[in-house]
């Protein structure tokens, strides 16, 4: 028989609370920033009233707050591209291939700056996804970004430089690699 004001949902209400601690609304908060508080927090007792919150005032509108430039997207997009290609398996799986060449295919259909992303289907065309490998796949996109950058006037990336440039990411109890698996050679 249960005890009396006992909650029958006491135990799941408390897992996930316990859960959600470790879900945090800004993850690049700093440790004294009071936005640093979990996502969900679900509590038996009544709540404690929230500390009082910063005044924050609007004078001039802050430069990170104003769209991006083409500029702007354009480098991230490159970023992520490069550390994608070089987060790519040696030995990829057959999905993983077709996953990197749709991934080209779906940029130049869905980017933001539809001059780029007509320019980059036209690169698609004349230079096809190649992803063998890591070491394939890092070198088409490194020869495909040289062929934006001549197209924009810009410098030419030493492709033989790409490993040392983008790596491996250093993930944190391998977080991050694609296939769940130690490497314990990064950066190679």
């Amino acid at each position: 028989m249960p005890l009396t004001g006992w909650n029958p949902l006491a135990p799941v209400l408390q897992t996930v609370a316990a859960f959600s601690r470790h879900i945090l609304i800004a993850p690049d908060a700093g440790l004294d920033d009071h936005r640093l508080r979990p996502l969900l927090a679900l509590s038996l007792s009544p709540p404690s009233p929230a500390p009082p919150q910063p005044e924050v005032r609007k004078e001039k509108k802050d430069a990170k707050e104003a769209p991006l430039t083409k500029e702007e997207v354009g480098r991230a997009t490159w970023m992520l591209l490069h550390t994608i290609a070089a987060q790519f398996p040696d030995e990829p799986t057959r999905q993983q291939r077709r996953d990197a060449k749709e991934l080209m295919h779906i940029i130049s259909r869905l980017y933001p700056c539809k001059e780029c992303a007509d320019h980059f289907k036209e690169v698609l065309k004349a230079n096809p996804v190649q992803a063998g490998s890591q070491a394939d796949f890092s070198q088409w996109l490194c020869y495909v970004h040289n062929v934006v950058n001549r197209s924009l006037g810009k410098p030419i990336f030493p492709c033989q430089r790409v490993t040392a440039r983008w790596g491996k990411l250093d993930c944190p109890e391998r977080s991050c690699d694609l296939e769940g698996s130690i490497d314990i050679m990064p950066n190679r």
